[in-house]
């Protein structure tokens, strides 16, 4: 019995491939779940695209929301907030990009418990007052608690279960399903800035955070209505941590790998905006980048979903059919180099083509990365493992916009933050290479 097997004991379905012992004694990287379990799937019907629907309004409210932050950024560094620093303006917007993930581990155990439903009712009430408090913070500290730690914690526990619920009704499809669910943050974070932006010269800003929060209630109410699980509730034994999943090298280099990418892949949706204006771009224009990459990552999420459910991409990698590691080692390596790409871009034209193109390679990542955690064990389990991956993307999530702010602030510019984020992101496509390739040579006994 392998590490992984037995951290996963006590299970109704047994996976061999990552689980079972391969001639060489290590855990291969896809699974292989029994008939019985692997028939169960819907893969569709009116129940399961509801819960989809459902999943989709969770991650439209929470990471589309938090995706906004960039509008936010240039608002308080312009208005409300212009005494203080651009790295600790960030801080707020780091926070709730940490909190997205980290209480993945903690939610994730819950979800598999049983507990989905009490906890998306508790979260979404928070998350609606807290945006309505948000209309009342003047102070930094203020919205460093409501709109840093309430929202980010409450988006947090909201969307944690969304991907988990996914595994329960989605097998074959399960890439163009988590494609659609990663199209409502998208949604989200292209809706969510033009109405800021919009409504704040027209209404001001505390009516603009009434109004985004009536429309969390719409959305938010409809998801509390038709998302469910549909596998009965597992108690595996190991409680919150399967520390004997990273005796598997390619899991805990893909973990690593996850938590670099994110030291530098939310920078430009995070600065892009402010670097526009301080370029000279009228700040009516700025704005509108963000939700410009925010919906041409909706693009790329739904493209990636497919491809990852059907082909490979490009023989050149020695693509195998639905790896969606595949798809995720180009497209990230390519938001990678626009990163470099982009304090360069000092015009219109030139800032759009860079949103465009960021948005939608980005998307891929964003849209695949909870996919190989599915493929790794049982899905009885799944909300375990994911909460220990998105635990540590937390880490990255958290301190890498601040660390860019501070290289922003400390020369003066953007291109060394430039250089910086486009570097990690880089680093963490090699290091989801290595993982890919081990899995490679164990498997099919070549590198």
């Amino acid at each position: 019995m392998s590490s992984l097997e037995a951290a996963n004991e006590g299970a109704t379905a047994q996976v061999s491939a990552p689980l079972d012992d391969t001639k060489e004694g290590k855990p291969g990287f896809e699974t292989n779940v029994v008939a019985a379990e692997a028939d169960d799937f819907p893969d569709g019907g009116l129940r399961a695209w509801l819960v989809l629907s459902g999943a989709m309004c969770i991650t439209f409210s929470t990471f589309g929301y938090v995706n906004a932050w960039g509008v936010f950024q240039a608002y308080y560094q312009e208005t409300l907030l212009k005494d203080s620093t651009t790295s600790s303006i960030a801080w707020i917007g780091s926070i709730q990009y940490a909190l997205i993930f980290l209480p993945g581990l903690v939610v994730g155990r819950l979800f598999d418990l049983g507990y989905l439903r009490s906890m998306l009712r508790i979260a979404s009430v928070f998350l609606v007052v807290a945006t309505f408090l948000i209309a009342q913070c003047t102070k930094y500290w203020h919205f460093f608690l409501c709109q840093g730690i309430v929202v980010g914690l409450a988006s947090g526990i909201c969307f944690s279960p969304s991907s988990s619920v996914i595994a329960h009704w989605f097998k074959r499809r399960r890439g163009v399903a988590l494609g659609l669910l990663a199209v409502g943050s998208s949604v989200g974070g292209t809706l969510f800035p033009i109405v800021a932006r919009l409504l704040i010269t027209r209404v001001g800003f505390q009516w603009t955070m009434r109004i985004i929060g009536f429309i969390l209630v719409c959305s938010l109410s409809f998801a509390n209505l038709t998302i469910q699980r549909r596998l009965p509730p597992t108690n595996l034994s190991g409680g919150l941590f399967n520390l004997k999943a990273f005796r598997y090298a390619p899991f805990t280099i893909y973990c690593l790998s996850g938590f670099t990418i994110y030291l530098g892949l939310y920078t430009v949706l995070t600065y892009i905006d402010v670097a526009a204006t301080a370029a000279g771009v009228s700040a009516d224009f700025s704005f509108y980048l963000v939700a410009i990459a925010n919906a041409s990552s909706g693009f790329g999420r739904l493209a990636s979903g497919y491809v990852a459910d059907s082909h490979g991409v490009c023989t050149l990698f020695h693509f195998h059919r639905r790896r969606p590691i595949n798809a995720m080692i180009p497209t990230t390596a390519i938001a990678g180099i626009l990163t470099y790409a982009w304090p360069f871009a000092r015009d219109k034209s030139s800032l759009i083509a860079i949103a465009v193109l960021y948005g939608f390679f980005s998307g891929t990542y964003t849209s695949l990365l909870a996919k190989p955690m599915m493929e790794l064990g049982v899905t009885g389990d799944v909300g375990r493992r994911l909460g220990m991956f998105m635990s540590i993307l937390a880490i990255g999530a958290l301190i890498g916009p601040p660390i860019s702010g501070a290289i922003n602030t400390a020369t003066g510019g953007f291109h060394v933050v430039g250089y910086y984020a486009g570097s990690v992101i880089l680093v963490g496509v090699c290091m989801l290479t290595i993982s890919r390739h081990l899995v490679l040579r164990q498997v099919w006994g070549k590198f």
